[in-house]
């Protein structure tokens, strides 16, 4: 449930799939229909006294900018304007911003993304925002880095939980570790705690988050990564919103040096919430076709969200394993080089079993160097912030004795 006014949508304009969009908002919690019309020069007057934040306009033609239906549009509202349509986008995205479109969807879309899409419109129309992940160069605050794969089993929570102990335990910094697998998320038991407290009860406190709030529900681990563990009930996660994560990352930057994010296998408000705060995205794939293929997809929703290509790391997971594919054919399948890669390891699935980070279960381990390299190349050296630790040392020493160490 979203925390502010629902945001008004009027819908204009036919294409193949526009109908199951309007259901869907419709439904949505963060969104107010407030009219429809297929024709928007007949509907100007009907557009205009709707008091509509963002016009949503379906196009049946994907090859060009509809520029007359666009200016009746204008002529209406001065709302930010989203254009959808089923067909191929690329001769729309040549000539949406040049006539004042705010952005071009693709059907079909998840209804969260499209939210996502919706809301961002408005802050941009409000001059309030950059584009998702723009205007990340502050080198004052903790780095976020996210890892995300669209599809389950390919080690993308082994590898989050490997990286925040090797930050903590080998590189001296400070890390969190935030679970948002918020159904069914394994951070947890994969770094052998077992949760007290989790997201969940951190975004129901009342009052503003702040550090030593944060501080007080994080779990020690014995690497010295602090965990915030997904929900111990699935249901729960539902009431865990875009908002509240957003502002927990935004405080974590602030007590860490680096901020790992554990995200489940699709795109949803808190997803997009944490890519919006993200330094580094790693996408993680294997070397079978079903995984590439929902890469690229990704890859593809990405770029409609203007995620910025040079902030996303194609991570390879059990490179060296003989498969469907090598690394030249994903690369080529994706257009895309493979920033890093992870070998196979044996001792991998031994250290998930015994809850143990691969970094202190097998330190010599073929993962544990390739993860030392990555995070290396990502965060800098490790006393790259040693001054800005020494200034919260104090402080934070406090807060972790107060709360004492929890034994995996």
């Amino acid at each position: 449930m979203s925390e502010t006014s629902p945001i008004k949508v009027f819908i204009t304009g036919a294409c193949a799939g526009l109908a199951e969009v309007r259901q869907s908002l419709s439904t949505h919690a963060d969104i107010e229909v407030v009219g429809t019309a297929v024709d928007p020069e007949k509907a100007q007057q009907k557009l205009a006294a709707s008091g509509a934040e963002v016009v949503l306009h379906g196009s049946s033609r994907g090859d060009r900018v509809p520029m007359t239906e666009v200016d009746a549009l204008r002529g209406a509202t001065a709302a930010p304007l989203i254009l959808v349509t089923s067909g191929n986008a690329a001769g729309l995205l040549a000539g949406a911003l040049a006539a004042g479109v705010h952005d071009v969807v693709l059907l079909p879309q998840l209804t969260e993304a499209l939210v996502f899409t919706i809301r961002k419109a408005t802050q941009l129309g409000l001059g309030r925002v950059t584009p998702i992940g723009a205007g990340r160069t502050s080198t004052t605050e903790g780095k976020v880095v996210t890892v995300f794969s669209p599809k389950g089993g390919v080690g993308k929570t082994v590898l989050a939980c490997a990286m925040g102990a090797q930050i903590a335990r080998t590189d001296g910094r400070r890390a969190l570790v935030v679970d948002l697998d918020l159904q069914f998320g394994d951070v947890a038991i994969m770094m052998g705690i077992e949760p007290e407290k989790t997201i969940y009860d951190l975004v129901m406190t009342t009052g503003e988050m702040d550090p030593e709030k944060l501080a007080g529900y994080v779990l020690a681990h014995p690497s010295g990564a602090d965990i915030v563990p997904a929900p111990v009930r699935p249901e729960d996660a539902e009431l865990v919103s875009e908002e509240r994560v957003g502002r927990l990352l935004d405080v974590a930057k602030e007590a860490y040096d680096a901020i790992i994010v554990d995200t489940p296998a699709f795109f949803q408000a808190t997803t997009l919430a944490t890519l919006d705060r993200t330094d580094h995205m790693l996408l993680v794939a294997g070397l079978d076709i079903p995984t590439v293929k929902n890469v690229k997809l990704t890859l593809q929703t990405l770029h409609l969200l203007h995620y910025p290509k040079d902030r996303i790391h194609l991570v390879l997971n059990q490179a060296g394993t003989k498969g469907d594919l090598n690394r030249s054919e994903v690369e080529k399948a994706l257009d895309l080089k493979v920033a890093f890669e992870i070998p196979h390891d044996k001792e991998v699935r031994s250290a998930v079993n015994r809850g143990v980070p691969v970094p202190m279960a097998a330190p010599k381990s073929g993962m544990t160097s390739a993860v030392a390299q990555m995070t290396a190349e990502l965060l800098g050296g490790a006393g790259a912030r040693a001054g800005r630790r020494g200034r919260r040392r104090a402080g934070a020493g406090q807060t972790r004795a107060g709360r004492g160490r929890k034994a995996a």
